[in-house]
């Protein structure tokens, strides 16, 4: 029997084990139902049931024994009508319509034929890089995984396209699949993300504020994947060997050929172009400096908004008037309420303002004294029309009102800002930068760059127009997932046609042809991506319902009750709770898939945040980052299983956990870093949301 089954059997041997011990047969409670319910939850999704159906079943059966336990001939009815309620719940969620959409997108972008562009782009790009095939490996799966937010996909496609060159290349077997199964998992942590919308919509947080939290740390794992890969390398190269010359070889154009015979400096040459005195056109030379000049621009372009938005005066604004009005309006509504009662009152103290004296009665609430009549509903009598006058208190106030709002719409006059420090030091690096990289843009790297521009950046600011929509609040997830979709089908779209295109042209055939087979193609990516994108979004629509019934079995029984004192009961810090909580969530990490721990376990430990002042988006963070390690670590490491499902035979699966060791530890050492310096993820919230 293979050991990963041993381990399987053995952890849920260990939890019938408990069950047993621990529960107290002879006097059963609610609360004691609730925990075996969980229990068994493990346990059956371990053993491999569906864990929608299997949450739905759980949850029907035990909620009916709670309802049983209250009014047996009602249980059912009950039962049914709970069934209904939490299924319409979910399907009325707003937040989860982003879901399909941004899975759609990552479907289409897989099927493009961009990622093969990308990871060959980012190889050349990095080839002085210690190291430098699992950096692209890991930079290509980070803004691979941000596309698309697929585990699975991202790792069986730089499986076939990442795995076989660094094998290739002579690198280690560990650290290889290290670097893949390790970067395929950056999708659930860096946005947009399913695991945020899904913790959102489970926990009541912002999935704005969620992605904008997650932007840094989601950055900041990267780097550190990277660093480790590029130190081991310098340590140890005989694990990451160098590149050989014919794995660094670009090949020019005609025109580069001809202005590389007179310098190797790709600027210097096309500055001589532009003169005159070579057989390269004007044009192309100045197409060419242009393309050159792009990084520049960009810097002058960030630099600009950064000025205008670091010196832009603060304007202030007086509200005085406002408040005054809402004065007199509170006034006058007092006054219409008052009627003939807070009249005579208004006299007696001038101020207007106070309730009517209670009757006899005591309770202060009837209607105004009202004449002799059957009724009593009659408007008060026209002898008294001070009635609903403004009582005098107010009359002072009122008048005074639209002289001083003039000054709440004006902002007083000031002047720019002082240039911060920070300002100029971010200019002195980005010049050094600049200078650097032109005075090493020789004429390999000027391809290199344009090989960029048409793979890495068409991506990545399709996933920067996303998340900058979302974050910066011009649109909603929903709708940046849906501009998200669209722009993946138009990236499907050129990459496709120019591939056909190219092809057409080598062969000899009409261009025109490569239309009808884009068209042909797109139709077919479509249709895949689609039905893919429903099984995908079906599950998790299926997960909700399940894990919403659930959650309320659970909490009919009593189970959030008990575990809530039992918590409290251990006199816990905020820190000792975090600890506790990470701990729980990284051992569920083993057996359990991260959808799993978000819907079963989230509705436990978020009520037990308001009583340890945590914030729940911190806490989201939190745990975004330690479900890392619920796709690396065995048994069910599914990253694993994806990688070995496309790996050469030779490859085994112990050679697949080896490599993802080292890579759960820097995951660990990420959840310590955002723990010390929680402004890593709260930073960007407040800045942009005050929060």
């Amino acid at each position: 029997m293979r050991k990963e089954l041993w381990f399987g059997l053995t952890l849920m041997a260990i939890i019938v084990g408990m069950v047993i011990l621990f529960t107290p047969w002879g006097h059963l409670t609610n609360g004691h139902l609730g925990l075996i319910m969980l229990a068994l939850i493990v346990v059956a999704i371990m053993l491999g049931f569906p864990t929608a159906f299997t949450l739905m079943g759980m949850g029907v059966f035990f909620a009916w024994l709670a309802y049983r336990s209250v009014n047996p001939d009602l249980a059912v009815q009950q039962v049914l009508d709970l069934m209904v309620q939490r299924a319409y719940g979910v399907m009325s969620n707003d937040v989860l319509t982003a879901v399909p959409l941004f899975v759609f997108m990552g479907y289409l972008v897989e099927r493009s034929a961009l990622i093969d562009r990308l990871f060959k782009s980012l190889h050349l790009a990095m080839a002085d890089v210690p190291g430098s095939l699992a950096v692209a490996t890991i930079v290509t799966c980070a803004v691979f995984a941000t596309a698309t937010g697929i585990v699975g996909a991202v790792v069986t496609l730089m499986g076939l396209l990442a795995f076989p060159a660094m094998l290739k290349a002579r690198y280690n077997v560990s650290v290889s699949a290290g670097a893949i199964t390790a970067g395929g998992c950056l999708g659930i942590l860096i946005p947009p993300s399913i695991l945020l919308i899904v913790y959102g919509a489970t926990a009541g947080v912002s999935v704005v504020q969620l992605y904008a939290g997650a932007f840094f740390p989601g950055i900041m794992l990267a780097g550190l994947y990277v660093a480790y890969v590029i130190i081991l390398a310098k340590l140890k190269p005989s694990l990451m060997p160098p590149l050989p010359e014919s794995e660094r070889y670009v090949e020019l154009p005609a025109f580069a050929q001809q202005l590389a015979g007179r310098g190797r400096h790709a600027v210097v040459g096309v500055a001589r172009a532009l003169r005159g005195g070579t057989t390269v056109t004007k044009r192309t030379a100045a197409v060419q400096l242009l393309i050159m000049m792009l990084p520049a621009l960009a810097v002058v372009a960030l630099l600009a908004v950064g000025y205008r938005s670091a010196t832009a005066p603060e304007v202030k604004v007086d509200t005085t008037g406002l408040v005054e009005t809402g004065a007199g309006l509170a006034a006058d509504a007092e006054a219409e309420s008052a009627g003939s009662a807070g009249q005579s009152q208004a006299e007696e103290s001038g101020t207007g303002l106070q309730e009517p004296p209670p009757e006899e009665s005591g309770t202060g609430l009837q209607e105004p004294p009202a004449e002799e009549s059957a009724t009593g509903l009659q408007e008060p009598p026209p002898e008294e029309p001070k009635a609903l006058a403004v009582p005098p208190g107010a009359e002072e106030i009122a008048p005074a009102a639209p002289e001083s709002a003039a000054p709440a719409t004006a902002a007083e006059p000031a002047g720019r800002l002082p240039v911060p420090t920070g300002f100029w030091i971010t200019l002195g690096v980005c010049v050094a930068a600049l200078a650097y990289i032109y005075l090493r843009w020789n004429w390999e790297r000027h391809e290199v760059f344009k090989r960029l521009l048409i793979s890495f950046f068409p991506l990545t600011i399709l996933i920067l127009a996303v998340l900058g929509s979302i974050v910066f609040g011009l649109a909603t997830p929903t709708e940046a997932a849906a501009i998200g979709a669209f722009g993946g089908f138009v990236l499907a779209a050129i990459y496709r046609f120019l591939e056909h295109w190219r092809t057409a042209r080598s062969n000899g055939r009409n261009p025109a042809s490569a239309v009808m087979a884009t068209v042909k193609e797109l139709g077919a990516i479509t249709k895949e991506s689609s039905f893919l994108t429903a099984k995908t979004s079906a599950m998790v629509c299926w997960l909700f319902v399940g894990s919403a019934i659930f959650s309320a079995a659970f909490a009919l029984l009593g189970g959030q009750e008990v575990v809530e004192k039992w918590v409290l009961s251990l006199d816990l810090t905020p820190t000792q709770f975090l600890i506790l909580a990470q701990f729980i969530i990284f051992v569920l990490g083993w057996p359990l898939e991260w959808t799993e721990i978000i819907i079963i376990f989230m509705p436990i430990f978020i009520p037990l945040l308001t009583h340890f002042q945590i914030d729940p988006l911190f806490f989201g963070l939190l745990v975004a980052l330690n479900l890392q390690t619920a796709f690396l670590s065995p048994p069910v490491a599914m990253a694993a299983f994806y990688l070995k499902g496309v790996a050469p035979a030779h490859v085994t699966l112990n050679q697949i956990f080896g490599g993802m060791l080292p890579f759960m530890g820097i995951q660990i050492l990420a959840i310590v870093l955002l723990y010390v310096f929680p402004e890593i993820g709260l930073w960007l919230p407040h800045v942009l949301y005050d929060r």
